[in-house]
């Protein structure tokens, strides 16, 4: 019979694992600071540069003019202009994103699929974001249809190739692990494959989702009365580079706080995975 562990002894095994966790969590705080750095650096250089006199302010706005000019454009519906860029964008991405995972699952598992869609699909996916809008307006008009299937074209790629390339990558040893355990084909790629292939189709999908966001300007262009895309070109169409900027600027906050929720997600998906990044969380 095996004699129990003093107390001493537990609390002196388990305290170097909790002065681990805290110093991780503390050097997770340091590095969250960093990223804070460059942004704020080229903020402040710009106002400075423009209130010297180093560019011009017509052309390059400070962003203290940036600010105000937000802060007008907030009393003029900004609100609604983001809301109505954003329902495209999601909209967009989730029809793409379920497609990709539809052929992506399809290509991936079987050489015949491949053989057949691959040379389609590489071909598509050389067409700017440009070239579509003609075609577009002429097949679905000037509504919303044209915009969200622009973006969800943007958004299919990214994913249909993260998702193609991790299941290719598989570790054929774990395919054949599940083909003796008799797992039929639905549950090999059900429980294995999908699985082992998470890592290449968060890529994909965070990939897809930043296409997204920048086939938003293009799929704005047709025809939009609202949106960030619509501010662009407004602002380009008045002479505005603030209204521009300010555009833009909304543009990289959206883009950066979708991505932070797909990143987070990400790590508690594959907080099982042995790997660099798993081992620094």
């Amino acid at each position: 019979m095996t004699a129990p562990i003093p107390r001493t002894v537990q609390a002196a095994n388990e305290q170097p694992a909790h002065d681990q966790q805290v110093t991780r969590k503390t050097s997770h705080r340091t590095l969250g600071w960093l990223g804070w750095i460059l942004p704020v650096a080229l903020l402040g250089f710009t106002e400075i540069a423009a209130h010297v006199g180093w560019v011009q302010a017509r052309l390059l706005p400070p962003p203290s003019e940036i600010a105000q000019t937000l802060s007008a454009l907030v009393d003029q519906g900004l609100f609604g202009h983001i809301v109505a860029s954003s329902t495209r964008v999601l909209s967009g991405y989730a029809i793409g994103a379920l497609l990709a995972l539809a052929f992506g699952l399809l290509v991936g598992l079987s050489r015949h699929a491949e053989a057949f869609f691959e040379p389609t699909f590489q071909a598509l996916r050389a067409i700017p974001s440009l070239a579509w809008v003609p075609l577009l307006l002429l097949w679905f008009g000037i509504d919303e249809t044209p915009k969200i299937t622009l973006i969800a074209i943007g958004a299919f790629f990214p994913i249909y190739l993260g998702l193609v390339s991790g299941i290719r990558n598989v570790d054929r040893k774990l395919i054949e692990l599940g083909e003796m355990y008799g797992l039929s084909s639905l549950t090999l790629a059900r429980r294995i494959v999908l699985p082992a292939a998470l890592p290449s189709l968060f890529t994909g999908l965070r990939n897809g989702l930043s296409l997204a966001w920048m086939f938003l300007v293009a799929a704005e262009l047709i025809a939009a009365t609202r949106g960030i895309g619509y501010l662009l070109t407004d602002g380009r169409e008045t002479s505005r580079p603030d209204v521009v900027l300010a555009a833009i600027l909304l543009l990289a906050i959206l883009g950066k706080l979708t991505d932070s929720l797909l990143k987070w997600l990400e790590v508690r998906k594959l907080a099982w995975s042995d790997s660099l990044a798993t081992r620094n969380a």
